[in-house]
């Protein structure tokens, strides 16, 4: 484990990030991800860099913000690295952080074995299918998700910018998910259509025992079926109105990532199709609100104006 974690640490840094000699280096983590997170120093600071260490408490939920004193160090840094519990992808001090040109890596809920294989993974193969998963969704005015257990939703697509998540965070103000492996969008509010049948995963509640039924109604949640379906309800509505915001399509394109119940790498497994509720400004969308939870459908068949992007488990661009 030690090796292979040694390497992906390595490509996090030196291929995804480009971290360079006298870069200013924050890792933001949690009490409970401080061994990796340290283990990251350890390396940016072997390198050259000057990093530096900051240990948060665990937040109420994905997409609360940090501390301040934090925020503030976030503006100031070339490059921010977070490994932590609960997400600050869809923070407003994430997104400031990248507007003042930080480089930002977020690894939400990532464990040492997780970031070991998954950045094994062909990277290569991966930006060729997230730019190509991205393209028809670009190009697109409507996606629509349909499975064999049930789902057939629709997302308005219109004036929103795809983003490939595949670990090119090289240049100035790039921001991504590590481990990598997915294209996403952020739908048009008050768009999306239908039922979403979850037979995957749900950030915050884990890997569902039954498929869970999702009604959608002008871009909103307004309905879960099971116990589970009731606690992601709970964790959305807690934030209001905008908390069940239909915020994130994603397509997954790692070969590596497999069913865990953990989010961040079932989003990512190949063939696969999430929709986040929540915070959608942080990846274009207009909602701003301190919580953003995905859910993960496995096979489903996913098109965009009638052309076949994924279906299976397989992609089709």
């Amino acid at each position: 484990m030690t090796e292979g974690l040694d390497r992906a640490v390595q490509a996090v840094l030196r291929d995804c990030l480009g971290v360079q000699a006298g870069e200013e280096v924050l890792i933001v983590c949690n009490p409970a991800t401080e061994s990796l997170a340290d283990l990251i120093r350890i390396h940016a600071q072997g390198d050259g860099a000057e990093a530096t260490l900051a240990v948060i408490a665990e937040r109420d939920s994905h997409a609360a913000e940090p501390p301040a004193i934090v925020a503030a160090a976030m503006l100031v840094a070339d490059v921010l690295i977070a490994p932590t519990v609960q997400s600050l992808s869809h923070t407003a001090a994430r997104k400031a952080a990248s507007e003042a040109g930080a480089r930002v890596a977020s690894l939400p809920g990532v464990t040492e074995d997780m970031l070991a294989r998954l950045m094994s993974a062909d990277m290569a193969a991966l930006r060729r299918r997230g730019t190509a998963i991205c393209a028809a969704l670009e190009e697109g005015g409507e996606a629509r998700i349909t499975c064999a257990g049930g789902s057939d939703l629709r997302l308005g697509l219109d004036g929103r910018t795809p983003i490939v998540d595949a670990g090119a965070l090289s240049e100035r103000a790039a921001f991504g998910n590590l481990p990598c492996g997915e294209g996403f969008i952020a739908p048009l509010e008050g768009t999306a259509e239908g039922t979403l049948v979850v037979d995957g995963s749900i950030a915050g509640v884990g890997q569902v025992s039954e498929p869970v039924t999702l009604t959608v109604r002008e871009g909103h949640l307004v309905e879960a079926s099971g116990g589970e379906g009731e606690a992601l309800m709970e964790l959305l509505t807690a934030h209001g109105p905008e908390g069940t915001n239909v915020a994130e399509l994603g397509i997954g394109t790692n070969e590596e990532a497999v069913l865990t119940g953990n989010v961040l790498e079932d989003e990512k497994i190949l063939g696969s199709a999430h929709v986040a509720f929540g915070a959608s400004a942080a990846i274009g969308g207009a909602v701003q609100v301190p919580v953003h939870l995905d859910c993960v459908v496995l096979e489903p068949t996913v098109e965009v104006d009638g052309k076949l992007i994924a279906q299976g488990g397989e992609l089709r661009v």
